[in-house]
């Protein structure tokens, strides 16, 4: 029996145990099973369900090795209705936005109560560099609140910031006085005061909610507000990832944001700079969701995966329609626009994800300060601080003879300690030794794992060699004669940061 055969077993069985362990159940939850299994989204579930059936290979399109389909009028053409390994009866795939926690709740008179706090918060966007924002309960962007669709919610704010504020549900069509425009709905949340925002939500989709002050906003406050249908969306997906990107202005030997600006040269997503994004991570063969909020102050997005081609599935205004959805390995994403991304996972590796704007993919970009810096530059003002922030190594290189020379941004080398946080989370462990090098800004990586080596980095605390995922999954499915690992320097380096 193949790996994916067994898999497919596994799943078939586990799904099975569930239903046998509802059936003897005490019998108040029979009764609870039978009043879920008689209604109308349960008997559409069981029949989807029902229907749920995984295949390795649909009209030529193949869930485990990069390849589009025969037909493009199919309706599995580069994999857009194949399904994930995730059995509708088992509901929604759980949304997973790296870095940032969960806004929990507890049923109160008919509704699911979430308690939300306005306050100044300190963001580390990379390892050491505390920014000084504006976020939800101590985290920039907010915790997430997830719902189901039909569920009545209510939503306490209370302000602790030293202004007033109000909070916009961005996307729900709710009773016009809970819609959080600042003074023009409601009057504003002054500073150690409460509101409460209550409505029924019919919708199902991506949404987000944040301040409806504008430098508010620029300063950082929004955060995810995802609504679960009640009849999980065909085709059913086994990952569905939640990723916030932003631009800040931060000046030089600054950590307050500069709201004002219309430059902007810190970038982020869910709150971390690239390499300090964590990476999606996902098994060979899965079906995935990406949705992606831009929350920029004033620019797009041109969003490129590699390795995949993804369709386009919904926007924050709604699910799209499958006869609409558009196959796309890059896609533009506007200021206050969210698109969801869904693709089979069927190419194993490191792939990159990210803004395509160069400006994007680096942090901290500046002038007047660094290698690059020119004879006839003034720097006062950022020498008056050289007693509280490391020195700038200004050096006379021969090569500055020629015109524009470097276009490679100088001078952001990380410290041991630094790279050691790097490379302490899970999410990377076994990736090439130089992959953080390559990742800033608005970067990070989706990672398509084979099921044994999705289990060694994501499920065990067994030591995981830099590279050593990479070169096995190049040695399984790539040309292993041409692989070059690391530059043996940089492989020391790294090696000597553990």
């Amino acid at each position: 029996m193949s790996d994916s055969s067994s898999r497919r077993a596994f799943l078939k069985n586990g799904t099975m145990g569930t239903f046998a362990a509802l059936s003897v159940g005490t019998p108040a939850a029979a009764a609870l099973s039978k009043e879920q299994h008689d209604s109308p989204s349960a008997q559409a579930s069981k029949k989807q369900a029902d229907q749920h059936e995984v295949q390795d290979e649909y009209d030529g399109f193949s869930r485990y090795r990069p390849s589009r389909g025969h037909d493009p009028d199919s309706d599995y053409y580069i994999g857009k209705r194949v399904p994930g390994f995730r059995n509708p009866a088992d509901g929604p795939a759980p949304f997973i936005a790296n870095d940032l926690d969960k806004l929990p709740w507890k049923m109160k008179n008919g509704a699911k109560e979430f308690h939300l706090v306005c306050e100044p918060v300190a963001r580390e966007f990379l390892p050491g560099h505390w920014m000084n924002v504006y976020g939800f309960n101590g985290s920039m962007p907010g915790p997430t609140i997830e719902v189901t669709q039909g569920d009545r919610i209510r939503i306490i704010v209370h302000n602790e910031l030293p202004e007033e504020t109000s909070i916009h549900w961005h996307g729900f069509e709710l009773p016009v006085q809970y819609d959080g425009a600042h003074t023009m709905t409601q009057n504003p949340i002054k500073p150690g005061k409460t509101f409460k925002y209550e409505f029924d939500v019919h919708e199902e989709g991506t949404f987000f909610y944040h301040s409806h002050i504008a430098m508010q906003e620029a300063f950082g406050m929004v955060g995810w507000f995802i609504v679960h249908p009640q009849k999980v969306w065909d085709p059913p997906v086994d990952r569905d990832f939640g990723v916030i990107f932003q631009n800040f202005r931060i000046d030089p030997m600054q950590t307050v944001v500069n709201s004002w600006s219309m430059d902007w040269n810190w970038h982020t997503i869910n709150g971390r700079s690239g390499p300090y994004a964590t990476p999606l991570v996902c098994k060979h063969g899965e079906r995935v969701r990406v949705r992606l909020l831009d929350f920029s102050p004033v620019q797009h997005h041109p969003i490129h995966m590699h390795g995949h081609t993804f369709w386009i599935t919904g926007h924050e205004g709604a699910r799209i329609p499958k006869s609409a959805w558009i196959p796309r390995n890059t896609e533009l994403v506007g200021v206050a626009q969210a698109a969801d991304f869904e693709f089979i996972a069927n190419n194993p590796g490191d792939w990159m994800f990210h803004c395509h704007m160069v400006h994007h993919m680096m942090n901290h970009m500046v002038q007047h300060v660094g290698p690059r810096l020119r004879e006839d530059a003034k720097v006062d003002h950022y020498l008056t601080s050289l007693d509280t922030r490391p020195r700038v190594k200004m050096h006379q290189d021969p090569q500055f003879g020629i015109p524009g020379y470097p276009q490679k941004m100088q001078g952001m080398t990380m410290t041991k300690p630094m790279m050691k946080k790097l490379w302490s989370r899970r999410e990377v462990k076994g990736m090439r030794a130089n992959a953080m090098m390559s990742m800033a800004g608005l970067m990070t990586s989706v990672r398509v794992l084979p099921d044994d080596l999705y289990q060694r980095v994501m499920e065990t605390d067994e030591k995981v060699p830099k590279g050593s995922i990479f070169k096995e999954i190049v040695k399984r499915f790539g040309t292993i004669e041409d692989y070059e690992p690391a530059p043996p320097d940089v492989m020391q380096k790294m090696l000597n940061d553990d």
